[in-house]
């Protein structure tokens, strides 16, 4: 921004008509402008975004991710991507059930707070990316936040069970390797007691993104406490 301000302000001085140097004159201001926001400091903080496969978790993060923190944007932690290269595999590839077990799923999660508590302390906005089905999770990706003292909001994504399991059967090359079956256990857990904030997901992904960026500037130092604990799964 500064080095096209900077172009924008020499090209000025070479203009001979009056409006046209206006007009660079406003331009190089406006990139002094951007460049001087880009550069002033914004506060970490930390964000729980959690749903049953299919609800769009991925989504609404990577969506909400540029907006969030300093350049470069938030930092998105996706148990997906997380879980599949702590086994050492492709994105892509598919796992067995065995790497979706209790254990391997208490790795995956103590992976994800390890990672957020980092980029907290180095100043980073995070996103946490993972189903957050078991209310002992919600209570453990906000104790992350408390413990860093920086403001945490947990989001829940929700939609019809046919509309997720439309988004499942329409995955191509996706890092998740959930299954309408897998649905169809995620459905019948028992979340416990919800204190997330919950957005409408069965929309378009634009208006279900633009819901959850009014919930974070509606509750973004609110705390957080979520209740007894329900059932795990993530996928």
């Amino acid at each position: 921004g500064s080095v096209r301000a900077h172009v924008s302000a020499a090209a000025a001085q070479r203009q001979a008509r009056p409006e046209a140097r206006s007009r660079a004159h406003d331009e190089a201001r406006r990139y002094l402008a951007h460049a001087g926001d880009l550069l002033r400091p914004r506060p970490p903080r930390l964000i729980g975004i959690g749903g049953f496969s299919g609800s769009g978790k991925s989504t609404v993060a990577y969506g909400l991710a540029p907006g969030l923190g300093g350049v470069p944007g938030a930092r998105v932690l996706r148990s997906d991507v997380i879980r599949k290269r702590m086994c050492g595999v492709a994105l892509t590839d598919r796992l067995p059930s065995s790497a979706y077990g209790k254990e391997m799923g208490e790795r995956v999660f103590r992976r994800i707070r390890e990672e957020a508590a980092t980029a907290l302390a180095a100043g980073r906005a995070v996103i946490a990316d993972a189903v957050y089905a078991r209310a002992a999770e919600r209570n453990a990706i906000a104790a992350v936040a408390h413990d860093a003292r920086v403001p945490f909001v947990g989001l829940w994504l929700e939609a019809p069970p046919e509309a997720l399991a439309a988004r499942i059967a329409a995955r191509r090359d996706d890092a998740s390797d959930a299954t309408p079956a897998v649905l169809q256990q995620q459905l019948a857990y028992s979340l416990g007691h919800m204190a997330w904030h919950r957005i409408d997901a069965g929309g378009p992904v634009d208006i279900v993104v633009d819901a959850a960026r009014q919930a974070l500037a509606h509750a973004a130092s609110e705390p957080v406490a979520t209740g007894d604990q329900g059932n795990e799964g993530d996928r």
